[in-house]
Parts: C-alpha cells; sequence; structure tokens
C-alpha cells in the first residue's frame, strides 16, 4: 500500500491590509508526487487558532507512514482535529491520490459539469444604494445569483431595492443565524417571500433545527440551515427544515463528508450550491470540483476575487460568470506557487523534519 511520507504546514497571512489567513497542508507521496488542502483561518481567531495544533500536533504526526489506498482511508487520522483542519488534511488527501493516478479531482468525486456558474456574495451595508451598487457590480462581472446578508431591522428593504432593480436575479437571503422566532423577525422573514427570493440561508441558530422547520411549514423559498455533518442533515431531511444546502467543505471536515452530504441532499430533492473558502486559491479549486457533482443546482461561490495576488496557476477567477472545470491536469488542476507560500509564511513545519 502507498505511504504519506511527508506533511508540511505553512500558517500563511495574504500581503495586504486585513491580512487573511489560511493554515496549508503539502502532503508528499512515496514517489513524491504532493497534494495540497487548505482552511481558512477565521478573522476573530487570534493566531492560526485550534486549526494549527490540531494538525501541527496530532494529525500532521498520524499521517507520516500511514498506508492508504483511497482518501477515506485518512478518516481515522482526520477526526482527531476540528472540521477545519480534517478538511484541509482530507483535500490535501484528495489532491495527492488523485494527482498520483493522473485523474483530475472532479472525476474522482464523480463530478459531471466541465463549468461551474458562479455566484457572488454581499456584507451587510448600512446604505441601500451600496447594496444595489455592490450587486450591480455582481451581475456585471457575470454573477448570476447574489447572497445579501441581511439582519434583524436590516432586511426586508435591502432585498426590496435589490429586486425591484434586478427582477430576475436569483436572490439569497442571509440571516446568519441573527434571526428569533419572535413575531416580528418571523413576518419579516415571511415577507421575504413577496420578493421572490430563492432561499434564505441560516434564519436560526445552527442547532435550533425545529425552528427551521417550522419557517419551512410557512415560507415558499427554500430554507438553508447551517449544516455541518451528515447525522444533522438527516435529522433536517426527515424534520422537513429546509429544502437548500450549501455545501462547506470546511464546515463538512473535508471532500469525503461533503460528497456524502451532496448525494443525502440529491436524494432528497433539496437545492445544492457550494462556497470556497480560504484566500490562497486551493479552497476555492476544491470547491469548484465539488459543485461539478450533478447535484449542485444553484450557482456557487467559489471563485477568488478579482484583483488580488494569484498563488494558483491558472486562477480561480470567473470568466462571463462561469469558471472553468480542470480536466486536463490531475487532481486540483492547478499550480501552487509554492516559493510565494514559504515566502508570506508566518509559520512552517515540516514532518519528518
Amino acid at each position: 500500500m502507498p505511504q504519506i511520507e511527508g506533511c508540511e504546514t505553512f500558517r500563511v497571512a495574504m500581503p495586504r491590509a486585513r491580512r487573511p489567513e489560511s493554515i496549508l497542508v503539502r502532503l508528499t507521496g512515496a514517489d513524491g508526487t504532493v497534494g495540497w488542502g487548505e482552511v481558512a483561518v477565521p478573522e476573530e481567531t487570534a493566531g492560526a487558532g485550534p486549526a494549527w495544533a490540531d494538525i501541527a500536533e496530532r494529525m500532521a504526526p498520524g499521517l507520516i507512514g500511514l498506508p492508504w489506498e483511497r482518501p477515506e482511508d485518512v478518516s481515522a487520522v482526520a477526526e482527531l482535529g476540528t472540521s477545519g483542519a480534517a478538511a484541509a488534511v482530507d483535500t490535501a488527501c484528495w489532491d495527492l491520490w488523485c494527482r498520483g493516478r493522473g485523474e483530475p479531482l472532479s472525476h474522482a468525486l464523480g463530478g459531471t459539469r466541465t463549468s461551474i456558474v458562479t455566484a457572488a456574495r454581499i456584507s451587510p451595508e448600512p446604505v441601500l444604494d451600496t447594496v444595489v451598487s455592490r450587486v450591480n457590480r455582481a451581475i456585471g462581472a457575470g454573477h448570476t445569483r447574489v447572497t445579501v446578508e441581511i439582519r434583524p431591522g436590516w432586511d426586508v428593504e435591502p432585498i426590496r431595492e435589490v429586486r425591484a432593480a434586478y427582477p430576475a436575479l436569483a436572490l439569497v437571503a442571509d440571516g446568519r443565524h441573527g434571526y428569533t422566532e419572535a413575531p416580528e423577525h418571523l413576518d419579516a422573514l415571511a415577507a421575504l417571500d413577496g420578493y421572490d427570493v430563492t432561499a434564505v440561508e441560516r434564519p436560526f441558530p445552527v442547532d435550533d433545527l425545529p425552528a427551521h422547520a417550522r419557517l419551512q411549514g410557512r415560507v415558499e423559498a427554500a430554507v438553508a440551515p447551517e449544516i455541518g455533518d451528515l447525522d444533522t442533515l438527516a435529522a433536517a431531511i426527515e424534520l422537513g427544515a429546509g429544502r437548500a444546502l450549501n455545501l462547506r467543505i470546511g464546515r463538512f471536515g473535508g471532500l469525503t463528508a461533503a460528497r456524502a452530504a451532496h448525494d443525502h441532499a440529491y436524494a432528497a430533492g433539496w437545492d445544492v450550491w457550494c462556497t470556497g473558502a480560504g484566500a490562497f486559491g486551493i479552497g476555492q479549486a476544491a470547491a469548484v470540483a465539488l459543485a461539478s457533482l450533478p447535484g449542485v443546482t444553484l450557482p456557487s461561490e467559489v471563485t477568488d476575487p478579482a484583483g488580488g495576488p494569484v498563488f494558483v496557476t491558472p486562477p480561480v477567477r470567473s470568466s462571463g460568470g462561469v469558471v472553468g472545470v480542470p480536466l486536463t491536469q490531475p487532481g486540483l488542476g492547478h499550480v501552487i506557487d509554492e516559493d510565494a507560500i514559504v515566502r508570506l509564511a508566518r509559520e512552517h513545519l515540516r514532518l519528518p523534519a
């Protein structure tokens, strides 16, 4: 059986003002083939947070010398860390395995698409004109779906303004867990139906599936609770707590679990879209491969922001609202700028040393 012979972990910050950070994992096989994974470090986390310790102290040592036939064989090691750390390791294993076989990652996962229709996300803005302007820029870039983040007291009005400006746009309202079942909150969420929103994402706290189910029974739009494991997804399907799933690789702990979640949601008739994460292109590239699966029915948020530094070639960028699925190169299908990553690394651990 092949073995993983080396693991490097990088804590890397982007060279700009806000300096978003990622933890990157580079695995090396016995034949010298390498595979990459990425987990974004939340901005509110001090330093690298628990993900660095999970990978550097527990997961990386467990990977060295581990015999394996398929990426699923490393699941026991992935369970030693948080979902984000597991996602970086799992993605790197899939990339390594596919590169060793000469197979594109999308094909290995079961993808059927050659390109992905893209979407954009608009953070809360205090001025309505600014929201509409940012949506206009997203549409000008070719995106065919836009997610507008909302909060209590700032929900119906921005959605109404965007819908008035763009009657045919696929529109998702993301509540970021900020709502309760207070009558005024429920009335506002129900009122979004009047503006033909495609989905209401994450309206209530993560663990309150019954509230999501009650809202789904009241509104025509698909409710999309935030889900990060297969048991919760099964419960949400059983309860009728939604009809849409945003697949985040980091939330599910990797491509292995995210693919299984896709299969369950697809079989249940749920709409699915994917969201990439991380500032260095590896997380987005993995999300593109995942979004090529047949059950991903809605445009996905999988592209790098335009205008920033490029760490993967070709960059994961939308052209006219579409990003191609790499099918001529194995694994993630991108060349990683390892020199730039080493140069920007705040921490770097190599095992064996």
